[in-house]
């Protein structure tokens, strides 16, 4: 099928990749038709709402990396967008601080890479510049980012939607997918609303990215395991002790970066999260449970594989979340003034889908399997919101090549 302004576009999935892949196919022209389903009653309920709302700029990520590229194009296209429509949403600039030596070095090698990365404006901040900026940071060293931001993501959901709407296209909420069915050329898309054609399919599943796939008749190389991290607002006084987004360095030999000082698009600071596995994938409590998610994650070999090369981190996470003291030990480090009447009730929380091989090494790179007529995207990890747009475009292109 020639991808020239014909045939319809199934896009499973209603979260900020499927709508930003969406968008970009429409721009295109490349189908007459696009047909977005989410199983819930509006979009963007999931990662898109349950994150930190950060817009990240590519200051983590290997210099010529299709994460790094995606990254710095990414928050290039999602600010851009933001402008046009009015979306709320601040550069605000973060500090990566580090507080012992061997932290010194790896935030030296993070500005080697964000140099690398085309990230404009790092610097390093003396102590008299911390203190101005951050008084309430104790750090041995800090990096300034001052192209990082915070933005609303489920606003920027809720107007891809308006945009894919009033360009003729459809946008189906309360839609489940529930399969594929392939007879000759025709593509049969089966929904618990009904039935209907579809030259191509692309499936943005997130947490259920391996199941979807598997239901469209195609093997998934990875499982989804879903990984809860949690936050506390600050309050009393506490929502005042940081002014910027405040990161710690990253071990880069451990999977998880570290809880974090966070800046709300409406208001307030968030602290976290920590990275516990959920035993639900859409299960934003501690106590949420289902008994077919724990069995994926579970069952699966690579599961195991990871809690055997990571013991100390495991438990050190599951720690972070059942006791408050010790994830208030580890805002200290960052923050020594906060303090246990500071953090709020525990309340927000995320599930990351995180896709595991079989060996139990995490995913960090987006990754899509493809099929005759198909094409799933099995991994969009962070920075999966910001570079969405950017992530939409690399998508219509694989799906351009795939129709050639």
């Amino acid at each position: 099928m020639s991808t020239s302004n014909s045939g319809t576009l199934c896009v499973v999935g209603g979260g900020i990749v499927g709508l930003a892949a969406a968008l970009k196919a429409s721009e295109r022209g490349h189908f007459c038709r696009i047909i977005v389903l989410e199983k819930e009653p509006e979009v963007g309920q999931h990662q898109t709402s349950h994150n930190s709302g950060v817009l990240h700029c590519g200051l983590y990520y290997k210099p010529g990396s299709e994460k790094a590229r995606l990254a710095v194009e990414g928050i290039r296209q999602m600010t851009e967008f933001c402008v046009t429509h009015d979306v709320p949403h601040e550069i605000c600039g973060k500090v990566v601080v580090a507080v012992d030596d061997a932290e010194v070095a790896r935030l030296h090698e993070l500005e080697g890479r964000g140099r690398a990365n085309g990230l404009l404006g790092l610097r390093w901040l003396n102590s008299a510049e911390l203190k101005e900026r951050e008084p309430n940071v104790m750090a041995k060293a800090a990096l300034l980012v001052p192209q990082e931001g915070i933005v609303d993501f489920p606003a920027v959901a809720r107007k891809m939607r308006i945009l894919l709407e009033a360009a003729g296209h459809e946008v189906r909420t309360g839609t489940d997918y529930q399969g594929m069915k392939l007879t000759g050329t025709r593509r049969t898309v089966t929904t618990s609303r009904g039935d209907f054609e579809a030259d191509f399919l692309l499936t943005c599943g997130g947490l259920h990215a391996d199941r979807v796939c598997k239901a469209s008749g195609v093997a998934s190389p990875c499982r989804i395991i879903p990984f809860r991290g949690e936050y506390f607002r600050l309050t009393g006084g506490g929502e005042k002790l940081v002014k910027h987004l405040v990161y710690p360095t990253p071990n880069p030999s451990l999977p998880f970066l570290g809880v974090h000082f966070t800046r709300m698009i409406h208001g307030g600071v968030e602290a976290g999260p920590n990275a516990v596995l959920a035993m639900k994938r859409e299960g934003y409590r501690k106590t949420a449970f289902s008994l077919r998610d724990t069995f994926d994650s579970l069952s699966w070999p690579g599961f195991w594989r990871f809690l055997a090369k990571y013991p100390r981190v495991t438990l050190d996470e599951f720690k972070n979340s059942i006791l408050r003291s010790a994830f208030l030990r580890n805002l200290q480090r960052l923050v020594p003034a906060v303090q246990d009447h500071h953090l709020g009730d525990a309340g927000f929380a995320g599930v990351r889908a995180q896709a595991m091989a079989p060996d139990g090494a995490l995913l960090m790179d987006f990754m899509f399997q493809r099929a005759p007529g198909q094409l799933h995207v099995l991994n969009a990890p962070s920075p999966g919101a910001t570079a969405s747009l950017a992530i939409g475009s690399t998508i219509i292109n694989q799906i351009e090549e795939m129709n050639r």
